[in-house]
């Protein structure tokens, strides 16, 4: 199973060079994206399990991964580079772990993704998707608050993976969760580049 997790990850890797390739004179004329994919975690949680080793087996893969414990500073100011981060990237991947919905960069950064009309990959770690509630403490404005709710509840619906830390085959699931960014990577660039072809074919008539 894992060599044909890996095998697989590899080829839609190959696909997804060849269509950048295809793609390389406007990419040439762009500015350098801060990343590809966003990992929205609680810290708390998954950076020393899922969020680091996703992270790092990406970035070994030839991807630019962002993660905040890999990817800042001391002295940086949280959403001085988070905002910049999502605003690049093409995909999300937000794993969502039981004290995530504690958390208000959490669940900030997850509203920013979907304010940017990002694609969002779920990973529900050790949690359920109905036990995950934006929880009102009093400290959130109402707005915030709806804005926090209708981005979990998009997130909620959205087909993901689910991964049992105690029980699950750690292996298996790295490679699963690289070819489901792989696989999204590839439908996002093909996308791109059709745009593209429609927009210099009409502005050729």
């Amino acid at each position: 199973m894992q060599q044909s997790c890996s095998s697989s990850a590899k080829n839609l890797c190959r696909k997804l060079v060849q269509v950048r390739t295809r793609n390389s004179i406007q990419a040439a004329a762009k500015t350098r994206p801060l990343c590809d994919i966003f990992i929205n975690h609680r810290g708390i949680d998954t950076k020393r399990t899922i969020a680091g080793l996703l992270h790092d087996h990406l970035f070994r893969l030839g991807l630019r991964p962002f993660l905040d414990s890999r990817n800042m500073k001391p002295g940086d100011r949280l959403f001085g580079k988070i905002k910049p981060a999502i605003g690049d990237c093409k995909l999300g991947v937000a794993i969502f772990s039981p004290n995530y919905c504690e958390s208000y960069f959490c669940l900030q950064e997850l509203a920013l993704l979907m304010e940017n009309k990002k694609r969002v990959i779920p990973i529900f770690c050790d949690v359920k998707p109905s036990q995950l509630q934006v929880m009102d403490y009093g400290i959130r404005s109402g707005e915030q608050l709806q804005m926090f709710k209708r981005a979990l509840e998009e997130a909620k619906y959205t087909v993901g993976l689910t991964f049992d830390t105690s029980k699950g085959d750690w292996s298996e699931f790295l490679n699963s969760a690289t070819e489901a960014v792989f696989k999204n990577l590839v439908e996002l660039e093909a996308e791109s580049a059709n745009r593209r072809s429609t927009y210099i074919l009409q502005g050729r008539e």
